[in-house]
């Protein structure tokens, strides 16, 4: 039986992938479940499994190859079905491309009038399958290198663990010298693409409104290294930031909301998204009914998201369907900044980074700790009073943390 690879539609983003790497050659043996190829989503490189067995008869998109969701790929069959009807009678993609689970198609082998026409098998050559990269890179810095010509191995990475990024290949061929060109352009990738896309169809259409309130992180501070102390595992800020917008989420539901046409959408369980930067972009891994879980469990799962999304392993259901999001550029000391909503969010929450500074209690001038936060906010579902009572309810877990470190329901 004739089986049909088409690039999928992993996320409702993505509109193209990229082909990384085939894992099969033509004239391979394929079983059901094998992996055909590396694919590069708008967010992550994922594997693309055969859903039928046979031989890979046809590679139709080469590697680096950009191609559109829902277009044919591979053909997968026995050596003696003919692959002509396949070929010339592709699969035609919708607007939206095949769903998630279709990754490929299957259809009856047809039968034509004389002998079938076989494709001799391919084999990969011994070179192919003993040369492995040495080197530690991103696909897309791999890409970049066998495009421009350059020896990996030569680049000193910037990456995490020495990882050699697509802008430290990029960097190797930049003018440095006067009389050369005075601009560099680079192409979009996929998260870029996808990136482009979404905040397009939110900045414009969506009406945004901002609230921005200054919180005393003096006791949380305190608090947190004491606990940090006695435990194995240390509670990150982000984490501790991502305890008080649940809690307060719970207290104000009509935050954890959503958009939905004529309807506005509460959600009865918080999804919390975490922004994390990557190399060519962002991407949201997604807590699942945060409210459920302690201060360390939060931390924990945050921190082994981040990695993960780090190293591109997240899976689309591990990065979508946020009802709220926060951002946390305090690393960066950023004092504040905004962000923009991802629909059909309600809003979500941009945290700066914790300064010194003075403040005035009492008519003294003393020195405090203080971080700035700003809530986006749909106006479409929200209005001033809502937002800045959430902000209040925010300010208080955190200036008031004990409650932040107890279970939730705890006095």
């Amino acid at each position: 039986m004739i089986s049909r690879v088409v690039m999928p539609k992993l996320t409702d983003t993505m509109e193209e992938g990229v082909v990384v790497a085939w894992k099969k050659q033509e004239g391979a043996p394929v079983m059901a479940g094998d992996v055909l190829a590396e694919i590069e989503t708008d967010k992550a490189v994922m594997d693309l499994e055969a859903f039928g067995s046979g031989f890979i008869r046809r590679i139709l998109a080469n590697e680096g190859e950009t191609v559109k969701a829902g277009t044919l790929i591979a053909i997968i069959g026995e050596l003696d079905e003919d692959i002509e009807s396949a070929l010339l009678d592709p699969l035609a993609p919708t607007a939206e491309g095949p769903p998630a689970s279709q990754i490929s198609q299957q259809q009856p082998a047809k039968s034509t009038p004389g002998p079938p026409v076989k494709d001799p098998p391919q084999q990969p050559s011994p070179e192919s399958l003993t040369k492995k990269p040495t080197t530690k890179a991103s696909p897309r810095a791999r890409k970049a290198a066998e495009e421009k010509g350059i020896d990996l191995a030569g680049i000193q990475g910037s990456g995490p663990e020495g990882q050699v990024l697509e802008r430290d290949v990029l960097q190797q061929t930049e003018p440095t010298g006067p009389g050369q060109a005075a601009t560099t352009e680079y192409p979009l990738s996929q998260m870029r693409k996808a990136i482009a896309r979404v905040t397009t169809q939110s900045k414009g259409p969506v009406p945004h409104f901002y609230i921005t309130a200054e919180i005393a992180m003096d006791e949380a501070e305190k608090l947190r290294g004491q606990f940090n102390q006695s435990q194995s595992e240390a509670i990150s800020m982000t984490a501790l930031f991502g305890r008080a917008a649940v809690l307060a989420l719970t207290g104000h539901p009509e935050i954890n909301a959503s958009f939905a046409g004529e309807t506005i959408r509460r959600h009865h369980q918080v999804d919390m998204g975490i922004a994390v930067a990557l190399e060519d972009g962002l991407i949201t891994p997604v807590v699942r009914d945060a409210a459920r879980k302690s201060l360390p469990e939060l931390s924990q799962q945050i921190r082994e998201l981040v990695a993960r999304a780090r190293a591109r392993q997240l899976t689309p259901a591990e990065y979508s369907g946020a009802t709220f999001t926060i951002s946390n550029l305090g690393i960066y000391e950023v004092e504040s900044f905004i962000a923009v909503l991802i629909p059909p969010q309600a809003a979500a929450l941009a945290i700066g980074a914790i300064r010194t500074v003075p403040v005035v209690e009492e008519g003294i001038v003393k020195v405090g700790r203080r971080v700035k936060v700003t809530l986006s906010c749909d106006h479409r579902l929200l209005d001033g009073a809502q937002g800045a009572e959430f902000l209040q309810t925010f300010k208080h877990g955190l200036e008031h943390p004990l409650g932040l470190f107890l279970p939730m329901g705890s006095s």
